[in-house]
């Protein structure tokens, strides 16, 4: 029976088989982040372009992906673009401080978070430990209960625990972060919350970020609804001057 506790899954187990996918057209920081990684037991695979990225993560299911935006030839925000068209893999991108405009095209392309360059890469760790336990905290159903978390609304249900949301019906595809803005804005109907706050509660922000995060999220989130019940995508209001609210409307 010697050894018999190896084969019982932990949480520090579980994070050793996190894949994650490097991209940077600069070898130095892909070693930089590779070596600052794999201390914490992830597995870590490298694209040095958009071409590679783009076939590594069709072929193979990353936990998460760390992208840089600036890169010849096919760019982050277009490998993003693609990924999202068949995967919700978290997406963080690698940017500039002078990369505004693209930061926010990659947004809008689907990118779940972002750090700018240059970084500590301690705080990349930390961050994408954090994008890890969110993403992994939904994986498991809980059988072991019999009250299910499902949020049900007219035309739009969010189960919890399959991390699953249909609109009229039919399910939609989320990126995790879309996913979580959605449940923490529905959790508590016509609440209304400023931008700062769902930084804060969304991604976890105890500094100040980008407040556009939170709209071009909103404006994707919003897009995506309204592909499948525009009465669920209009659930989500803009308060002017505010932030936003989950509104539940009648029948």
């Amino acid at each position: 029976m010697e050894g018999w506790w190896a084969a019982v899954p932990t949480a520090a187990s579980m994070e050793k088989m996190s894949r994650i996918l490097v991209v940077d057209d600069e070898e130095r920081i892909r070693r930089l982040l590779k070596m600052y990684l794999e201390r914490e037991n992830y597995e870590i695979d490298e694209a040095e372009d958009g071409e590679q990225a783009l076939e590594l993560a069709s072929h193979r299911n990353y936990d998460c992906i760390l992208l840089d935006i600036m890169m010849p030839g096919m760019d982050g925000v277009e490998v993003c673009e693609r990924i999202r068209e068949k995967k919700a893999t978290p997406i963080v991108l690698l940017t500039a401080k002078g990369e505004e405009a693209n930061r926010v095209q990659g947004f809008e392309s689907g990118a779940d978070d972002y750090i700018v360059k240059p970084f500590s890469p301690r705080e990349v760790v930390l961050r994408v430990k954090a994008i890890l336990r969110r993403s992994s905290s939904t994986k498991f159903l809980h059988t072991d209960t019999q009250a299910k978390d499902v949020l049900v609304f007219p035309h739009l249900t969010i189960d919890h625990d399959a991390h699953r949301v249909t609109a009229d019906g039919k399910e939609i595809n989320l990126t995790p972060k879309e996913y979580e803005l959605l449940y923490f804005m529905a959790r508590t109907p016509d609440k209304v919350f400023d931008r700062e706050q769902l930084l804060k509660e969304v991604w976890k922000y105890e500094f100040f970020g980008d407040l556009r995060t939170v709209d071009t999220h909103v404006k994707r989130l919003r897009e995506k609804l309204s592909k499948m019940s525009t009465d669920a995508a209009k659930m989500i209001v803009t308060v002017w001057g505010v932030g936003y609210k989950f509104e539940v409307a009648g029948e």
